[in-house]
């Protein structure tokens, strides 16, 4: 009888104080994305655009779920 492979997402050691996987990793990227934009939107909106500091969050974002 054929049993149903089951892909393991498997947690790993990166720059980020805790063993994560990829889902996890692309948490905390979202939450820090809401965090960048809310401390943007305060202090830096009136000087510099808010499409730069999406740029600068799906970059980081991406950084963090592949080295995270």
């Amino acid at each position: 009888m054929d049993h149903p492979v089951v892909h393991e997402v498997s947690a790993r050691d990166g720059f980020l104080p805790i063993k994560t996987n990829a889902f996890d990793r692309g948490f905390i990227g979202v939450v820090f994305g809401i965090f960048l934009h809310l401390l943007w939107m305060r202090f830096l909106e009136q000087a510099i655009p808010l499409w730069v500091c999406t740029i600068l969050t799906v970059l980081i974002g991406i950084y963090i779920v592949k080295r995270g």
